[in-house]
């Protein structure tokens, strides 16, 4: 793996400004890689879209859901069977039911808010890649990364960052937009 350097621009025209300005600098045309990063979560990595399977906020949903939908059944059947003697003898079977419904609706407090952290999650220290033109160059010269870093900067980089990887005839081929980036400045 090779150690790369990645600025976001924000024009498909500094995107080749910054390509011609790398390879000016020395660095190996075949080894510089520009390209458009999607908002978070609309990357498609799943075979359902999007980036991961389930909502990291939605981690505890399921657990909530059979809590609350156990509490709200139990408290409705106690209910309708003291209501019995009016509601007759589907009183407990229709208490249970409303109770269960309204009970698992109650499971949503086990979601987390938009932007509320999970307890020791890294993720969510570092914030995700921003939308934008990315421009990232390989090379194998830990020397080299304040020279890389420096001529992104000039250009008007964003949020330049490291990372380790292998681009080849200008793919970042194992770049993955889902995690999170190591930024230098």
């Amino acid at each position: 793996m090779s150690i790369i350097i990645a600025g976001r621009f924000q024009l498909q025209e500094d995107v080749a400004r910054a390509r011609a300005a790398l390879a000016d600098a020395g660095f190996d045309a075949g080894r510089i890689s520009g390209f458009y990063l999607n908002q978070p979560g609309q990357h498609d990595q799943t075979p359902i879209g999007g980036d991961h399977i389930q909502s990291p906020g939605a981690k505890e949903t399921p657990e909530g859901v059979v809590q609350g939908v156990a509490t709200g059944g139990a408290v409705g059947a106690v209910i309708g069977a003291a209501t019995a003697p009016v509601t007759g003898p589907l009183g407990p079977l229709v208490g249970g039911l409303v109770g269960g419904h309204v009970g698992s609706l109650f499971s949503f407090s086990k979601m987390k808010d938009r932007g509320e952290s999970e307890e020791g999650s890294r993720e969510n220290r570092v914030p995700p890649r921003e939308a934008g033109m990315l421009v990232a160059v390989a090379f194998d010269d830990d020397r080299l990364v304040d020279r890389a870093a420096d001529v992104l900067r000039q250009l008007g980089a964003h949020h330049i960052e490291r990372a380790e990887g292998n681009i080849v005839d200008g793919d970042w081929a194992d770049f993955d937009p889902a995690s999170r980036p190591v930024l230098i400045s």
